[in-house]
């Protein structure tokens, strides 16, 4: 009886979620927000916003195309993650695969980008703040932050990133622990969000850790650091109700984001991608605060953890 009661506490919890402060999708602001605005309406209530019309003076929405980056990028060495089916950093098969890590100058990675015939999945997704490292020859065809964000979270970006890719090189599901200011500078994107107060229905497992390697053919080899990776299995476009009938009561918000469009995504907040060909994006990763909220949300995954190993076992 304890443990149907403590489920039912965690299904009204998130349904009390939804009532509060959840509408079933994603707000939209036109133009930019002060940082107390922004702050008040969307970072202390922990909700994602759609934010338009505050980077149309970036000259990047108008340069970045593939004639302009391959004069700019073409002999430049740069990595790129490989996979033989565009799902890097996901779990296949019951383990988690991360992508072939491969050098290749950025003419080559825009060659492999424009192939359409079923071959590997090339996608530049490295996440240590590669804009300005690896591509700091266009770096400043955008702004090095949002000053009204960086006064909102009391700190100056923690990595800007730059992502590129085509259809084929899908994000799975997982969180983050950053505030992040997503932005589509060409393309679109396809965020399934689902709120951290959805926890208890989602499958979070460790899983052995792997690699894909291409030698005379894909490949796949065992990593020992780490040894495993806490992910989440199920896939939100086509989820296995059978196996994970508590995914039932989650509730998934799709918010399409758009060339010139950027998308504030709240820290903790689960999130899968999808996108167009040719898409290009740059984010902006902030510290989160590790506040209360954190503490909440800790508590909320410990417990639905505890719950999970419960059922498995099928203790008494």
């Amino acid at each position: 009886k304890m443990f149907q009661k403590v489920n039912e506490v965690l299904s009204e919890c998130a349904s009390e979620a939804r009532e509060l402060y959840l509408r079933g999708s994603v707000e939209t602001h036109d133009g930019a927000p002060t940082a107390l605005e922004f702050h008040r309406k969307w970072v202390a209530r922990n909700v994602p916003c759609v934010f338009r019309n505050i980077i149309d003076h970036w000259p990047a929405l108008h340069r970045w195309n593939e004639a302009y980056l391959a004069r700019r990028m073409g002999e430049k060495l740069i990595d790129v993650a490989v996979t033989p089916d565009g799902f890097a950093d996901a779990v296949r098969d019951g383990k988690f695969m991360l992508p072939e890590e491969r050098s290749m100058t950025f003419s080559t990675f825009l060659r492999h980008l424009s192939e359409k015939d079923g071959s590997d999945v090339f996608y530049i997704q490295k996440q240590n703040s590669n804009l300005t490292s690896d591509f700091a020859e266009i770096k400043d065809d955008v702004d090095p932050d949002f000053a009204w964000a960086t006064e909102a979270f009391g700190c100056k970006p923690d990595a800007v990133n730059f992502w590129m890719g085509g259809e084929r090189a899908v994000t799975s599901l997982h969180k983050d622990h950053y505030e992040n200011l997503y932005c589509v500078v060409k393309g679109k994107k396809t965020f399934t969000l689902i709120p951290p107060s959805d926890r208890p229905f989602l499958p979070y497992n460790s899983y052995p850790c792997y690699q894909h390697y291409h030698h005379d053919g894909w490949k796949i080899k065992r990593i020992a650091e780490p040894p495993t990776v806490p992910w989440i299995s199920i896939d939100p476009l086509n989820p296995d109700l059978q196996q994970h009938p508590a995914y039932q009561q989650a509730r998934p918000i799709t918010c399409t984001v758009r060339a010139g469009e950027v998308l504030y995504l709240p820290s903790l907040w689960y999130h899968h991608v999808q996108q167009t060909d040719g898409t290009i994006a740059v984010n902006y990763w902030h510290d989160m605060d590790f506040d209360i909220k954190y503490a909440y949300f800790q508590t909320l995954d410990k417990l639905t953890s505890l719950l999970s190993e419960k059922r498995t076992k099928n203790w008494k």
